[in-house]
């Protein structure tokens, strides 16, 4: 018994038996179960960011170029996963992450008026340069470079973040259910990679994007109460 690629076969035929499945049987269906519920999760994790945006018409604290890296690695990650032929479950968040991205970014423009020329720049060559990127239509050296280059761009995404977070003493308007969430994510991700046997460069950006994330969770939470109080004080 076969659905959406997961064998539930031997898990209820061990169950009929009144035995409980074994791991060799276990492990890849609650592999692919895991990774069809990041990818269902994903569809909302930067939707509480988002808002928050809307509802206090601020970016403040939050790292421009940061949010423009996160774009540029979902579009490499995404294009390589398809590259390789890698099963939906093990990377279709990317698709859901990579909208969600483009949008929260263009709320960043927004309310970061005026917008200077050289990000109107960098927007244009990312327009320019993402449809060949995604329809894999590179050198495959250039596009493992490009994969190699990837985990380097989402930490530098983070680094800048968490600098500002650092420096401010502050998350400002940062979202703790998005940081929860792609915390959680990376963290699921790692497993599933390793379950669907994907590249070792996959696994490695699943682990390191787990870290940051974890990273900037903690300074919400560290700066989440003296924030509270500075609040209280002024009300």
């Amino acid at each position: 018994m076969e659905v959406l690629g997961m064998d539930f076969g031997c898990a209820i035929g061990s169950l009929r038996d009144g035995k409980f499945p074994d791991k060799d049987c276990l492990l890849p269906l609650i592999s692919k179960l895991l990774g069809y519920a990041i990818v269902a999760a994903s569809t909302t994790v930067k939707v509480p960011q988002i808002l928050r945006i809307l509802k206090h018409k601020s970016v403040r604290g939050l790292s421009v170029v940061g949010f423009e890296l996160e774009v540029v690695g979902y579009t490499i990650a995404l294009a390589y996963c398809l590259h390789k032929g890698l099963p939906f479950s093990a990377y279709g968040e990317l698709a859901f992450l990579l909208i969600q991205a483009i949008i929260l970014v263009a709320i960043i423009y927004y309310f970061s008026q005026p917008v200077r020329t050289p990000t109107w720049i960098r927007a244009l060559l990312y327009c320019a340069a993402a449809p060949t990127i995604l329809a894999g239509q590179i050198d495959p050296f250039v596009f493992e470079a490009l994969y190699a280059s990837q985990h380097a761009i989402f930490l530098f995404a983070r680094i800048p973040q968490i600098w500002e977070n650092f420096s401010n003493k502050s998350t400002g308007e940062l979202s703790f259910l998005t940081c929860f969430m792609n915390f959680g994510g990376g963290l699921v991700r790692v497993f599933t990679s390793m379950q669907e046997k994907a590249p070792t460069s996959v696994v490695l950006g699943s682990l390191l994007g787990m870290i940051t994330n974890g990273t900037i969770l903690s300074q919400i939470i560290f700066y989440q109460k003296p924030e509270s109080k500075k609040e209280k004080k002024v009300n």
